[in-house]
């Protein structure tokens, strides 16, 4: 029977153990455990018994043989049953996600996500960051690395003010990170690795220029300087360093096949010149004038920084290709690469460069990257989607390779649920006309309204009645009115009473005339009567901006002046959808519209 004492001499406490890494790396695995991981774990949690690892390996091979022949649902039932704290704390927590496990991670998972600073993130860079932290830090209680790449100071400029922004990112998605780097500070690292790489004869410093390299790539012909001594490519390659060399004038090349299909491939660029005193680095100035490329910088630091495993967009694949040549020549082991498609947001630019060109073009009409009509994070944020509908919904796309397009219509749903139950519902009136009512009753001049129909904790508000030498009067929407005097000439004011509208009267401001009829509910229902907002004792003037595409739909009108005195974002207002203050006073709101 499992868990058994053996003749092995080892202790019931060992063979738990035992077990319990046997079942846990089956279920991980697809019911199949393997020996070397089991072990590792058992003498990672007991050292002492690395000098009997003989004993171990024997009675392990034993019960692992026990558990792969238990059925994938028998494995998990003894987990819980023997192990409950571990069926718990660690595979429910991946199978919650929705996400298939890692390979090889029992041997530890390092992640990494490492944007290029040259702009803030988008709904698509929030894929890749926050599967690499949760598979890390959630999962397999690992490690999650944050890696600036801006080592191209001229192309893809650095924006100073892009390193804080990622970061707030970050931290608003709720990801949180173990280890920080910034390539640009890392240069001698990389000089000292492409030394390394020289000596190994892994790469030369090419002096062609561009014609020459066009024709050799095209006829698949070695460059002339390929074949240069190792002594001799180290001196170039100081040389380089040093100053001697302008843009163009000299590359340190990777050796590659010569006739891999890709040309791109071929002898790829691992460093190149350039000019920092006309292209100068935000961070180090015109210190350094040779840079490494995104593939070699990158793939040097996945493996000295320890990644376990890449999580990266699609279209990364060919930098795969190009890095495992690096790593072949420096004896290196290539990380495990879990590639992920790209994200679209419908109706939403995503694109950094053409967020760029926009803000660019088009300047004081936006509000920088954080503008709610851009698909960045911060964009989003503006709009006020919330972090969780992020996460929830880049986690349940999973980790497949292919593209996929998130409706803005799904996403503005689930963001209205997890909005709904705890966001206060106040009333607004959109090009406001003044409605009397003849017989209102005294007793409903001040009455008060809950918050929200199902959270009575969101408390409740005061409204006052406005009246004046006319009479008692609340304020409507235009389009209400007229849709009221359109169909039944009869309506519910929300939470207030039902009335009669016998006349409009023109003038400016316009007029309607309305008699009580009652207060209940039921005659309302009764009578079909449609239900419609209104606001009365000194309305605040508001301006609700609606986004649509790359403009503004701009509506004006009154809002109850109870929202003055609450200190809530967000709002639903009634039959118009969730808004968000943007500004405010005692005389107007600026509110910007989320979603219906």
């Amino acid at each position: 029977m499992l868990g058994e004492p053996g003749s092995s001499g080892l202790g019931e406490e060992v063979r738990r153990l035992i077990l319990k890494h046997a079942l846990l790396n089956a279920v991980r695995h697809g019911g199949k455990a393997s020996l070397a991981p089991v072990i590792n774990k058992v003498l990672g949690e007991k050292p002492e018994l690395k000098a009997r690892a003989r004993e171990v390996a024997e009675i392990a091979r034993e019960i692992i043989d026990s558990v792969n022949r238990m059925k994938a649902e028998e494995q998990l039932s003894l987990l819980r049953t023997q192990f409950p704290e571990e069926a718990e704390e660690r595979r429910p927590r991946e199978e919650q996600k929705g996400l298939p496990p890692l390979p090889e991670a029992e041997k530890g998972v390092v992640t990494r996500f490492a944007p290029n600073p040259d702009f803030v993130l988008h709904l698509g860079n929030a894929r890749p960051a926050l599967l690499s932290y949760v598979y890390a830090k959630e999962i397999y209680n690992g490690k999650m690395i944050l890696r600036f790449e801006d080592t191209d100071p001229r192309i893809k400029t650095p924006l100073p003010e892009a390193y804080w922004a990622i970061k707030e990112d970050l931290k608003w998605l709720g990801i949180k990170w173990d280890e920080e780097y910034i390539q640009s500070m890392r240069m001698e690292i990389y000089y000292e690795q492409a030394r390394e790489l020289i000596k190994r004869g892994g790469a030369y410093i090419d002096l062609c220029n561009r014609e020459e390299i066009s024709k050799n790539r095209a006829s698949r012909r070695a460059c002339k300087h390929r074949l240069q001594s190792v002594e001799e490519n180290l001196e170039l390659f100081d040389r380089m360093i040093s100053g001697f060399y302008g843009e163009g004038e000299a590359a340190l090349r990777v050796k590659t096949d010569l006739n891999h299909p890709d040309p791109s491939v071929v002898d790829w660029i691992g460093m190149r010149i350039i000019d920092t005193s006309k292209h100068p680095h935000p961070l180090s100035g015109d210190r350094y004038v040779v840079w490494p490329t995104y593939n070699f910088a990158a793939g040097v630091d996945d493996h000295l920084l320890g990644v376990t495993h890449i999580i990266r967009g699609r279209e990364h694949a060919q930098n795969t290709t190009k890095q495992m040549y690096l790593y072949t020549h420096m004896g290196w082991n290539y990380p495990y690469v879990v590639n992920v498609g790209r994200l679209k947001l419908e109706g939403f630019i995503l694109s950094k460069s053409k967020i760029r060109t926009i803000l660019a073009k088009y300047p004081g009409r936006f509000e920088g990257h954080a503008d709610p009509r851009f698909g960045t994070l911060a964009g989003l944020r503006s709009r006020g989607i919330l972090a969780e509908t992020i996460r929830e919904t880049i986690l349940g796309l999973g980790v497949k390779p292919s593209d996929a397009s998130i409706s803005w219509d799904n996403l503005a749903s689930l963001n209205r649920k997890k909005l709904d139950l705890g966001t206060r519902r106040l009333m607004m009136v959109i090009d406001p006309v003044k409605l009397y009512i003849e017989g209102f009753p005294e007793e409903l001049l001040v009455v008060r309204i809950p918050y929200h129909p199902d959270n009575k904790s969101l408390g409740e508000r005061e409204l006052r009645i406005g009246v004046d030498k006319t009479g008692p009067y609340v304020y409507i929407s235009r389009k209400d009115l007229e849709m009221v005097m359109n169909s039944t000439k009869q309506a519910r004011l929300v939470e207030l009473a039902n009335v009669e509208i016998t006349s409009t009267i023109r003038s400016d401001p316009p007029i309607a005339m309305a008699k009580y009829i009652s207060r209940d509910l039921e005659t309302a229902r009764k009578r079909g009567m449609p239900i419609i907002q209104w606001v009365s004792h000194n309305p605040v003037k508001a301006l609700l901006r609606d986004p649509v595409g790359l403009r503004y739909n701009i509506y004006r009108g009154f809002i109850e002046s109870s929202a003055i005195a609450l200190e809530d974002q967000v709002y639903q207002l009634l039959r118009i959808g969730f808004v968000k203050i943007v500004e405010k006073s005692e005389k107007k709101i600026l509110l910007l519209k989320i979603h219906e």
